[in-house]
């Protein structure tokens, strides 16, 4: 009897740290924001995790070890077969790589070994009952009510973190007045940041010492490290890419790194449901408060394409200019002309209002990148460089820093991996991208999160979209799936083409059937990394 509590403690705990690890994950996922938590149990992959029948059998055998020690051993044994059952599905996903886990940071190392404590520390308390019914009935109550052990861990912990990186963005802003020739562009908006934010650092790059924010670090504590690690006196030009989920966000930010240059990409409803209102939406991705935050003598840039962007334009007080990739409707100070959008590149004639012309041949995908580089390229000219000296350093840039890359797939497939993250705009504009190709088209994506009130007309629209360039769509998770396919059934598709699938390996067996030889197939948003990993 000995051994088999043992070997129950020892599951017990294996998938106690499981499920620590997966809960650190998704908080960390969910960049630690309630807001962003909770809409995550909104999707149906949120509500599948407690909705499915393994937490609805602990909750029933929970209530039948309280019922009495006449039901212990069938209970007993079944709870063992259960945890079997989760420690041998962890340790497969480990040794497959799909195991869910945090990345490693100090808060996060911290979270786990807190819980990780706590967890053996409760059951060295359940040891101390007097009987293995009151043992096993303590430890599933603690299984089932683990989840909600780790989100008070990580509120009860979030004083304690606020307070160190108040710590920390006060360090970072003392750095920032150390160097006062520092010429320091903010970049805010709904989508498009991180590409402006790669083309402006390339471009600038050729004349200027520069120092961008890393990859997708938009945040107080991404921006404050690159500024505490990576900036030194050598530094011209200082880009930092700002995301917020909350107002005031991006006026924290700015109130670190004191922007004298601020660029609003584009604005959309991508994030609506963490902000709980368009009101509160504009103030921070809308660009509000990085206006609020430019000096009088400051610069505003902001996308003329976008209606949100021209209304923050319109009420701009201090010198500002705006771009618009043709210049029908309003009079914008920069625009294209003779656009080219090719398998492997962008090609356009940029001219100013004051009619500078200058010809641009990037290597990057999709005529949506146009708008981010008339953003760097207004930038560029206002810190002083020529247009043609900006058309030169353009040829630079890496198809990579587009966030969209084109490679040649299995079977000669054309794959277009746009796979790190999705909104509205983007999908539109990467469908768009898809026309360039003549063979079939398909389009792998997940339905699109945090879009509030909006979700069901956008995923309607998105629907028809698909109808229109398509030929068949993979859709990878069912919240909007419906609405998908109500739209694309509208836009003329047969309803056999709109697939839902989630394994990776059905999803490729639908593309190699369906696909061959010099066709297309574009993954949109958050897609499986192993489907990725197949496909090319």
């Amino acid at each position: 009897m000995v051994f088999f509590f043992s070997l129950f403690s020892f599951l017990w705990l294996a998938r106690s740290f499981k499920s620590i690890f997966f809960w650190v994950y998704l908080w960390q996922l969910k960049e630690y924001h309630i807001g962003r938590f909770l809409d995550h149990f909104r999707t149906y992959k949120g509500q599948r995790i407690f909705l499915n029948l393994l937490p609805s059998l602990k909750v029933i055998l929970f209530i039948i070890l309280l019922a009495g020690s006449q039901f212990f051993a069938p209970a007993l044994y079944f709870i063992l077969l259960l945890y079997v059952i989760e420690v041998a599905a962890f340790l497969v996903s480990v040794i497959n790589g799909n195991a869910k886990k945090p990345v490693v940071t100090i808060k996060t190392s911290l979270l786990v070994l807190g819980l990780i404590t706590l967890t053996i520390t409760f059951l060295q308390k359940a040891y101390e009952l007097n009987d293995g019914l009151s043992f096993a009935t303590a430890l599933l109550l603690f299984d089932i009510l683990l989840p909600a052990v780790v989100a008070f861990v990580v509120l009860l912990f979030q004083p304690l973190f606020a307070l160190a990186k108040t710590t920390v963005l006060h360090r970072a802003a003392k750095k920032i007045e150390q160097f006062g020739n520092l010429k320091v562009v903010a970049i805010t908006g709904s989508y498009g940041k991180t590409s402006t934010k790669e083309f402006l650092a390339t471009i600038l790059s050729s004349k200027f010492k520069v120092l961008a924010t890393k990859e997708h670090r938009n945040s107080e504590i991404g921006i404050a490290t690159t500024v505490l690690e990576d900036l030194n006196d050598s530094h011209e030009v200082f880009i930092a890419e700002m995301g917020a989920y909350n107002t005031g966000g991006i006026t924290l930010l700015c109130d670190m790194v004191s922007p004298e240059i601020g660029v609003v990409t584009g604005v959309n409803g991508q994030h609506l449901a963490t902000f709980g209102s368009m009101e509160n939406l504009l103030s921070a991705e809308g660009g509000r408060e990085l206006l609020e935050s430019l000096p009088k003598e400051g610069f505003l840039v902001v996308n003329g394409d976008n209606k949100y962007c021209v209304d923050l334009y319109k009420s701009a007080k201090i010198h500002k200019q705006f771009y618009a990739v043709n210049n029908i409707v309003i009079d914008a100070d920069i625009f294209t002309k003779e656009v080219t959008v090719g398998e492997h590149f962008l090609d356009f004639i940029a001219m100013t209002k004051k009619g500078e012309v200058a010809h641009f041949n990037v290597n990057v995908l999709g005529r949506q990148n146009i708008q981010n580089l008339l953003a760097a390229i207004l930038v560029a000219k206002e810190i002083g460089m020529s247009l043609e000296e900006i058309s030169e350093a353009a040829k630079n840039i890496k198809q990579e820093q587009a966030g969209i890359t084109l490679r040649r797939g299995i079977h000669g497939i054309n794959i277009i991996d746009s796979s790190y993250s999705s909104n509205p705009d983007g999908v539109n504009a990467d469908l768009e991208y898809l026309k360039v190709f003549h063979g079939k088209r398909a389009i792998v994506m997940p339905c699109l999160i945090e879009l509030g009130e909006k979700s069901v007309e956008v995923h309607k629209e998105i629907g028809k979209k698909i109808a229109e360039i398509c030929d068949m769509a993979i859709i990878t998770t069912k919240d909007k799936l419906e609405e998908i396919k109500q739209g694309a059934i509208q836009g003329g598709m047969h309803e056999d083409r709109i697939i839902f699938c989630e394994k990776p390996e059905e999803i490729l067996s639908h593309i190699t059937t369906f696909c061959g030889e010099g066709d297309a197939v574009l993954l949109e948003g958050r897609v499986s990394a192993k489907l990725v990993t197949l496909l090319k």
